[in-house]
C-alpha cells in the first residue's frame, strides 16, 4: 500500500491564505485554511494507505485526526520541503497540499502497476498531486514553485527521467477569493464551504 502525505501550514492568522486577504481578514482566511485542512485531513484518513503523514510547518492542533504521523517540514524553499518529505518514505507515496479540500478518496486511491508517477495539475499551473512509485527527492529540487509554469516544470521533470506517468483530474487550489467560492461550490457539503458561508453571513449583518 502507497504513503499518503500532506504538506500543510499550521492555520495561523497572517501565515496562511494571504491572499484571502482582502477581502477576509487574517483571522478569518486562518479560519479557511483550518476549514480547508480538516476537510483534507479527513478525506486522506478515509482513503486506505500503508502511512497517512501530515508534514507540518508549525504545530498540530485540535485539528488533526488521530491515525497521521506528525512530521515537521524542513528548512528551504518548497521544492526542499517537498523533496525532504518523498525521502522520508519508503515505497510508494502520493502527497497532496491542503488548498484542495474538494478532494475524494478516490482521487487518491492511486495505483503504480503499471506507471511509475502520478501527476494532479492545478488551474493555476502548479500541482495538487504528485506520486511516486519509488521516491526520489532529485525529482523535485530546483523546481521552480509558485509560478505558472512550475506545473509543466515538474511533469517535465518526471518524463525527462524516463517515468510512466498518469495525469489525475485538474483541480482549483484555494488562493484567492474567487476559488474560495469556486472550491466550495464543487464541495458544498464539505466544513471549507460550510465555514465560507458562515463568513460571508457574518460580514453581511
Amino acid at each position: 500500500m502507497n504513503t499518503l502525505l500532506v504538506i500543510a501550514k499550521e492555520p495561523v492568522p497572517g501565515r496562511v491564505k494571504t491572499r484571502l486577504t482582502p477581502p477576509f481578514t487574517p483571522r478569518e482566511a486562518a479560519l479557511l485554511a483550518e476549514a480547508s485542512l480538516v476537510d483534507t485531513l479527513r478525506t486522506v484518513a478515509a482513503t486506505p494507505a500503508a502511512r497517512h503523514v501530515l508534514v507540518l510547518d508549525g504545530t498540530p492542533g485540535s485539528w488533526l485526526p488521530p491515525g497521521f504521523d506528525v512530521v515537521p517540514q524542513c528548512a528551504g524553499g518548497l521544492d526542499e520541503r517537498l523533496a525532504a518529505a518523498f525521502a522520508g518514505c519508503e515505497g510508494p507515496a502520493l502527497l497532496i497540499g491542503m488548498d484542495t479540500p474538494q478532494v475524494t478518496p478516490e482521487l487518491l486511491t492511486v495505483d503504480f502497476a503499471d506507471c511509475d508517477a502520478y501527476f494532479g495539475p492545478a488551474e493555476d499551473g502548479g500541482f495538487w498531486a504528485l506520486g511516486l512509485a519509488t521516491p526520489d527527492p532529485e525529482l523535485l529540487r530546483g523546481v521552480p514553485m509558485s509560478t505558472p509554469h512550475t506545473g509543466a516544470v515538474q511533469r517535465a521533470r518526471l518524463t525527462a527521467a524516463g517515468l510512466r506517468v498518469r495525469d489525475l483530474p485538474t483541480l482549483r487550489d484555494v488562493d484567492t477569493a474567487a476559488d474560495a467560492q469556486a472550491v466550495a461550490t464543487a464541495a458544498p457539503h464539505s466544513r471549507f464551504a460550510t465555514e465560507l458561508t458562515r463568513l460571508r453571513a457574518v460580514s453581511h449583518r
